[in-house]
């Protein structure tokens, strides 16, 4: 794939290889990423024959909790997979679908970020030549090649939808669905970024102006305290 998918929580559930379909047999690995903290998520899953479960011998292999590889992949194994910490913290869903359909459609596993390049790839299971392949988009078609590759060079939000696509004498693939996620507007960090600059700057001014009172006031009040000592001090002189 030469889109990366954009991962919005602090932990993500990363999956390899990266998209939604694979063939009965296939292998996937499935990995909790967390910058602050490696340990302490599992991988789970929800489907339909075994609801919640943890990574375990049953169907997956795992060398540390936040890790879990699926050898021999089967229909059974399709449903939902996230991570999930001890506390009950949860990352991202992503749908996982296991076929025995002859083609499969390789798109992202997880959202793609507006305006990124996405390939997709329309996939049989057995090599054959001078294919057709037609891609589709919400039930109506928008390619055909003997490529097999559909490629949107830049993502935006009219591109997300459901996908499927086709090959000659093989059937149709499971659909999968693409989500394009619009980036922050920039006038939402501009207020931010312009506060900060004008604290920056004033904040010295601010500082400045309040010693100079301090020091004035001060001064005032020693002054005073001089000017009264001296009266004093005339008066006990006359008196004297």
């Amino acid at each position: 794939m030469l889109v990366t998918p954009l991962c919005l929580m602090l932990t993500c559930l990363q999956v390899s290889p990266d998209r939604s379909q694979f063939f009965r047999y296939d292998s996937v690995s499935l990995t909790c990423e967390d910058p602050l903290s490696a340990t302490g998520w599992k991988v789970k899953r929800r489907t339909l024959s075994r609801g919640v479960t943890s990574c375990s011998p049953g169907w997956g292999a795992t060398s540390s909790g936040s890790n879990c590889t699926i050898g021999n992949t089967y229909p059974k194994d399709s449903g939902v997979y996230w991570c999930e910490s001890e506390g009950g913290e949860r990352s991202n869903e992503v749908n996982i679908t296991i076929t025995d359909r002859t083609v499969i459609l390789e798109s992202p596993a997880m959202p793609v970020s507006e305006g990124a390049a996405v390939v997709l790839y329309c996939k049989a299971q057995t090599n054959h030549s001078q294919l057709k392949y037609n891609f589709f988009k919400d039930g109506r078609i928008i390619r055909s090649n003997c490529s097999g590759e559909m490629t949107i060079l830049r993502a935006s939000q009219s591109d997300e939808g459901l996908y499927t696509c086709s090959a000659s004498g093989l059937g149709e693939s499971e659909g999968s669905w693409l989500t394009v996620l619009a980036p922050l507007p920039a006038s939402s960090s501009a207020p931010a970024h312009s506060l900060l600059c004008h604290l920056i700057v004033g904040i010295p001014y601010l500082l400045s102006t309040i010693l100079l009172g301090l020091i004035y006031r001060d001064r005032k009040r020693a002054a005073r305290i001089v000017a009264e000592k001296r009266e004093n001090h005339d008066v006990i002189m006359r008196l004297v």
